[in-house]
């Protein structure tokens, strides 16, 4: 009884939640304007009808659309007689889709987790199988996949300690949904003993799919590209920063200079790229931005980074990265990309997103842990200038990353299992 009284609580909340929906997807497509594209997708309405069976994969936004797929070619190449179709919630993960498979998957927004959105996405594309990608765990979607008789799998499934207890506040729907999924997939032991003891049971450890993750193709020669404009000198990459960081590691720079190093700040939203070219404006920094396609000036120490899914070609080019979203409390971004490039990696004291994959990096040698900006920079200074150290680094980054691959095939075996049933 209680759940039901939870579970209709919180589709109420979702109803009297609507006009702010609306008025935030209207804002952000003020900023981004694609957010205005597809709307009716969010509320489950779509044009044409799959005609093959459809294999279902959900990542929200950029980082669950990469990481998915060495999965989505697996499942393409051996079903196919069905239909990919991949689903996202941000119109950068949608753009990064489109980029990774062109024509070869269907792609389309999530709706909104009101039934009766979902009862229709369910009604249009009547998936054989879906695939929630790390922590989408929408409690109505799961509920009608369920009643539907939909198999879904939680895959490259992670729960930091404080998501786990962020779940424990609504612990009744918590417990409803992960108690419903087919089946999950888990990045870690301790990934899987908290989703058991938020309810959810047929759990697997399969490892972290992102290991599996290749380069695009054109990667390398764009990143020598680049690497012919910078010059001959060092690089220093801050990789996916994020809101605050970019000033915090400025204000080291300037006790610190790391000249005649170049500096390449990439910054992890797109919508922030116009807001660090201000910020280096104010601060009269010379910087030139990627998106003029030109040579850096020997005189111009600051690179902006404000283009979208070239980060393989930013790691190949650079001689050292700190990775984002570490140094304030966002959780990091991603290393594993970093290390597989062979590139030296520093990382800050917030790494929730990545825990497991940062403490392993940093007990193998392929990256070194830092406290806060100032110690980035002293940091960098002594690695830019110690060869060996740097390559010390990138062999074990590259051991590192060999010894953890493999997930894709596991998680595979566990669909196979699912769509057999």
């Amino acid at each position: 009884m209680w759940r039901r009284v939870w579970e209709r609580g919180y589709t109420l909340v979702l109803w009297a939640a609507l006009p702010y929906v609306l008025a935030r997807l209207f804002w952000r497509g003020g900023r981004e304007p694609r957010y205005r594209r597809h709307v009716a997708e969010r509320f489950g309405k779509y044009r044409a009808r799959p005609n093959k069976p459809v294999i279902w994969v959900h990542a929200v936004s950029v980082g669950e659309t990469r990481a998915a797929e060495p999965l989505v070619r697996l499942l393409a190449a051996r079903h196919p007689e069905c239909e990919m179709l991949i689903t996202q919630m941000t119109a950068t993960g949608r753009d990064t889709a489109e980029r990774l498979y062109g024509g070869a998957a269907t792609l389309a927004y999530l709706p909104y987790d009101y039934p009766f959105a979902v009862r229709r996405f369910l009604a249009h594309f009547r998936p054989r199988l879906g695939v929630l990608m790390e922590t989408e765990i929408w409690f109505n979607l799961v509920h009608a996949c369920a009643g539907s008789g939909v198999p879904l799998l939680l895959a490259n499934a992670r729960m930091s300690e404080k998501s786990a207890r962020g779940y424990e506040t609504v612990a009744p729907l918590a417990r409803a949904a992960l108690g419903r999924l087919s089946a999950v997939a888990a990045q870690s032991r301790a990934d899987a003993q908290r989703l058991e003891k938020l309810g959810a049971h047929a759990v697997e450890v399969t490892g972290n799919l992102k290991f599996d993750v290749a380069a695009p193709a054109g990667a390398p020669a764009l990143g020598a590209e680049f690497r012919r404009r910078y010059g001959p000198r060092k690089v220093f990459l801050a990789a996916s920063t994020r809101e605050g960081e970019e000033a915090l590691l400025l204000d080291a720079l300037a006790g610190q200079p790391l000249a005649p190093a170049l500096v390449v700040i990439v910054p992890r939203h797109p919508q922030r790229f116009a807001e660090v070219a201000q910020l280096l404006e104010r601060r009269g920094i010379a910087f030139v931005r990627r998106s003029g396609d030109a040579a850096v000036p020997a005189q111009c120490n600051v690179l902006l980074g404000d283009s979208l899914g070239e980060m393989a070609a930013y790691y190949a080019s650079c001689d050292l990265a700190l990775i984002g979203g570490s140094l304030l409390p966002y959780g990091a971004q991603n290393l594993i990309e970093a290390c597989a490039a062979g590139v030296p990696v520093l990382v800050g004291p917030s790494t929730y997103n990545f825990a497991q994959a940062v403490a392993e990096a940093v007990q193998s040698g392929a990256a070194l842990p830092v406290a806060s900006a100032v110690e980035v920079v002293a940091e960098a200074r002594g690695l830019l200038a110690d060869e060996a150290a740097r390559k010390t680094m990138s062999v074990a980054g590259l051991a590192f990353c060999a010894a953890h691959r493999g997930a894709s095939e596991r998680t595979a075996a566990m669909c196979e299992r699912l769509l057999g049933s």
